[in-house]
């Protein structure tokens, strides 16, 4: 009888540790959200934050194919580069995390159409859009507070 109770207390015990293992896993899963150059939309899938780049690659490459999607694209993890929604941001190294960026949507783009005069090309026109909707941004709050100041002296 006492070696049932022990055998029993050791199953608890052991089952316990096993649900703490999942609960832990579960902490460091996220929503990544994947926009592959030229098609349609983004691809949406769960992610360990400790798998590799290579392997989230893959796995988009897979759903992408899965879902018919045009155009197509391979299975080639090496032809893609994937870089973090961030402007500013460098393309991933394969062999880091994807847990060690923080951000949680990205975009991946074929190499051969990657080089370093497209990222340059990207980066500039990103800062110009962003000065454009700054300086709009500022004329309408002028535009809007000359309104109202007008709206308010009649």
């Amino acid at each position: 009888m006492e070696k049932m109770k022990r055998n029993v207390s050791e199953k608890m015990k052991f089952q316990k540790q096993m649900k703490n293992k999942k609960g832990d896993d579960k902490k460091n899963r996220f929503l990544v959200s994947i926009n592959f150059v030229g098609s349609a939309g983004p691809i949406r899938f769960v992610v360990n934050g400790d798998d590799l780049v290579s392997g989230v690659i893959d796995t988009a490459l897979k759903t992408y194919a899965r879902g018919g999607r045009l155009p197509v694209l391979g299975f080639d993890v090496n032809k893609f580069l994937l870089y973090c929604a961030n402007p500013a941001s460098d393309a991933l190294n394969p062999w880091e995390p994807i847990g060690s960026q923080k951000g949680k949507e990205f975009y991946a783009v074929q190499e051969t159409v990657a080089t370093t005069k497209d990222r340059d090309e990207f980066r500039n026109h990103s800062r110009k859009t962003n000065i454009w909707v700054e300086g709009m941004a500022h004329q309408v709050f002028k535009l809007i507070k000359s309104l109202s100041c007008k709206i308010y002296s009649q």
